[in-house]
């Protein structure tokens, strides 16, 4: 490479991370933060590359930014770039020192505040060098990032059939009810019995609202949902109050108000710890096994 294009490349490689930042966050200042560089220097570069390249490449947008038809072609172009970018020179960082280095790591809303913290504790005690970066999210915001690289490890339950999976277990699927539900004392529930009950459930994009509609309509109905939410403890809250039953996973931490009783039938999903098709560095291997190794806390 001659002085001239190495030169080029230096001035280049710093535009197109701003560029690439503020386009996925939509907003300059949350990619000046996530890049540690002052809202004045990010801008200054984007109005850089817009100058060379002779184009608008972003508009406001409320309180944000989108981008413009010329700036979504060259995102679409450069994207990838800066990710490889990104990815090589952790590998280059990490390989050199097995000890250190940084895991983007995820697990599901059904996983935690127990199983997943009380490892991730454990593994920062025999590897405090190693920084982890998490993100807790239903199963295909996971899946995305995986895909996507900006994840380099996650914990999902049903794990995709597109990305190299490691089997953890299983997880079994309850009927959750109140206290004082006429079932509150049952030792077993067949699912034909809940036709008339009320149902709080996620919305139909979660894995377990698919499950819940088609659990159903194997057993002759429609699951009547009264409540959609996503974000399950206070789902759990509105069954305890008797405002319906829900089919979820065993909490890690118990609620008193709640009963959880048996299905009849094999009511469980897959557990899976998923990586990318990227190369992964020592650290991201290090947690990986880390994790199979310790599977049986992960699933129950």
């Amino acid at each position: 490479m001659d002085d001239s294009a190495e030169a080029g490349a230096q001035a280049l490689a710093p535009l197109l991370t701003a560029f690439d930042a503020a386009a996925e966050e939509g907003h300059f200042t949350r990619a000046a933060q996530r890049l540690g560089v002052p809202q004045s220097s990010l801008s200054r570069r984007i109005r850089t590359m817009e100058q060379l390249l002779g184009v608008a490449l972003f508009q406001p947008i409320g309180r944000g930014v989108t981008l413009t038809p010329q700036g979504r072609d060259l995102y679409a172009h450069t994207r990838g770039l800066v990710r490889a970018l990104d990815d090589a020179v952790r590998q280059v960082r990490a390989d050199a020192d097995p000890d250190s280095g940084l895991v983007r790591f995820g697990f599901p809303l059904t996983l935690g505040p127990v199983s997943i913290p009380s490892l991730l504790a454990q593994f920062h005690t025999r590897a405090p060098r190693i920084r982890l970066h998490l993100v807790q999210a239903h199963g295909e915001a996971l899946a995305e990032q995986v895909r996507e690289g900006r994840l380099d490890l996650a914990v999902m339950i049903p794990p995709p059939a597109d990305l190299p999976t490691v089997d953890l277990g299983r997880q079994r699927i309850d009927l959750h009810v109140s206290r004082t539900h006429p079932l509150a004392r049952r030792a077993r529930v067949d699912l034909a019995e809940l036709a008339d009950e009320a149902f709080i459930a996620n919305p139909p994009s979660y894995q377990l609202r698919t499950l819940l509609d088609s659990w159903c309509a194997a057993a002759g109905f429609t699951p009547r949902v009264v409540f959609e939410i996503t974000e399950f403890e206070t789902l759990r809250a509105l069954v305890a109050l008797g405002q319906g039953v829900a089919l979820l996973p065993a909490a890690e931490v118990a609620n008193p108000d709640l009963a959880v009783i048996p299905i009849d039938g094999e009511r469980d999903r897959e557990v899976g710890l998923v990586s990318g098709d990227h190369d992964s560095t020592l650290a991201v291997a290090r947690l990986r096994e880390f994790l199979i190794a310790r599977r049986a806390a992960i699933s129950g």
